[in-house]
C-alpha cells in the first residue's frame, strides 16, 4: 500500500505579490522535493493562468476555488465570520477537518492568528498559541517566542512558550538541550516588568525546559540563547528592530565599499565573504513563522514574500510535519494531565 503524500495547503491569494510568487514559489518547492503535494486555494482562474507558465508534477497539486480574499486592512475577526469563501478560511477549514497537514499563508497576519485559533483550534491543554520567528545568530539560530500573536501575555503563557519553543528547537532546528532565557532589560534576576518578575520563578522551575535566565536584546544576535520567550509585543519589537538593523547595516557596508577605487578593490577581494555573510542576515531565507499550539500546522509568512520565501515555508512544512513537531508539542500538555 501506498504510503500517503503529506498535503500542504497554500493561501495562493495571500501577500502583496500574490498570486504571482505564491505559484512561482509552490512549483519550485515541487520541484526541489518530493513526498508531498500541495492544494493551491484562492480563485481557481487566477490560479490556473499562473501554473500555465510553469512545467510541474500536475499529479501533486490540487485547486480549491475561494472565491473572495481578505484584505491587509479588514478587522480580522469580522473578515473570518464573513468571508466563510476566502482562501484563508477555506484552507484552514481544510486543516481542521483533517483534509491536510499544514497550511501556509502570507496574507493578513491578523487572519490567520484568528483563524488558527477559531477554524484549526487549540492543542488540548495549550492556553495561547505562540508565533515562533526564527532569527540569525553569531552561532546559528534563535526562536523568538512570541513574535507577534498574544500582545498582552500571562506567566503560565509565558512558561508554555518556552515548553513548546523548546521542542521546536530541539527537534526541528536540532538543537541539543536548548538554552532558554527570557527577554528582560538586565540580567538581574529581581530585573524586569511585573509579567517578567512573575515568570522567572516558574521558568527557573520548570523541569523540562534548559532555563539560563534573562537575556537582553543586545545578547541575542550573540546567540547567548536558542530560545528567547517574551509576549508578542516586547517580542515584535525585538524583531523588527533586529530585521531592520541588519537591513540597513548590509546597506552602509556595501554602499562604503563603492566610495572610491581603493574599497572597490577590498570588496572584489571579500566579496565571496560578504556575500555569504548578508544571505545569513536575509530574512527571507529563513521561511515563515509557525503557529504553535494548534491542532494542525499554520505558518505565517511575510506579507511581501516572494517565491524564493514561498518555497522555502512550503519545504518548512514539510520537515515540521515529517519530524511530528506537533504530536511532541501535543504530548508535552498529555503528560500534564498524567
Amino acid at each position: 500500500m501506498e504510503e500517503r503524500r503529506i498535503r500542504i495547503v497554500l493561501d495562493a491569494m495571500g501577500g502583496d505579490n500574490a498570486p504571482v510568487s505564491t505559484i512561482e514559489g509552490a512549483v519550485d518547492a515541487l520541484k526541489e522535493k518530493d513526498g508531498f503535494e500541495l492544494v493551491l486555494v484562492g480563485r481557481e482562474e487566477a490560479i490556473k493562468a499562473e501554473l500555465a507558465k510553469y512545467d510541474y508534477p500536475k499529479d501533486r497539486i490540487e485547486i480549491r476555488h475561494a472565491e473572495e480574499v481578505i484584505e491587509m486592512c479588514e478587522a480580522p475577526a469580522a473578515a473570518i465570520h464573513n468571508k466563510k469563501d476566502s482562501s484563508i478560511v477555506v484552507g484552514m477549514k481544510m486543516i481542521r477537518k483533517g483534509e491536510a497537514d499544514a497550511f501556509v499563508s502570507a496574507g493578513s497576519t491578523g487572519a490567520v492568528l484568528v483563524g488558527g485559533q477559531i477554524l484549526v483550534g487549540r492543542l488540548k491543554g495549550v492556553e495561547r498559541p505562540p508565533l515562533a520567528c526564527l532569527v540569525p545568530t553569531e552561532k546559528g539560530m534563535a526562536c523568538m517566542i512570541d513574535c507577534g500573536a498574544n500582545v498582552d501575555a500571562r506567566p503560565s503563557w509565558l512558561v508554555q512558550f518556552a515548553r513548546m519553543g523548546s521542542v521546536y528547537m530541539k527537534d526541528f532546528m536540532k538543537v541539543e538541550n536548548p538554552r532558554v532565557g527570557i527577554l528582560n532589560i538586565g540580567a538581574e534576576e529581581e530585573k524586569g516588568n511585573s509579567l517578567v518578575k512573575e515568570t522567572f520563578p516558574l521558568l527557573k522551575a520548570c523541569s523540562d525546559i534548559n532555563f539560563i535566565g534573562s537575556v537582553e536584546a543586545r545578547d541575542i544576535p550573540g546567540g547567548y540563547a536558542d530560545v528567547i520567550v517574551t509576549d508578542a509585543f516586547s517580542g515584535n519589537v525585538a524583531l523588527k528592530m533586529y530585521e531592520g538593523t541588519a537591513s540597513t547595516l548590509l546597506k552602509v557596508v556595501k554602499g562604503s565599499m563603492m566610495t572610491s577605487l581603493k574599497t572597490k578593490i577590498g570588496a572584489l577581494l571579500i566579496k565571496d565573504a560578504l556575500k555569504s555573510t548578508m544571505k545569513k542576515y536575509d530574512a527571507t531565507a529563513y521561511g515563515g513563522a509557525p503557529l504553535l499550539g494548534l491542532n494542525g500546522l499554520v505558518v505565517k509568512t511575510h506579507g511581501s514574500s516572494k517565491a524564493k520565501e514561498i518555497r522555502i515555508s512550503i519545504l518548512q512544512c514539510l520537515t515540521f510535519c515529517e519530524e511530528r513537531i506537533n504530536d511532541k508539542i501535543k504530548d508535552l500538555f498529555v503528560a500534564d494531565k498524567a
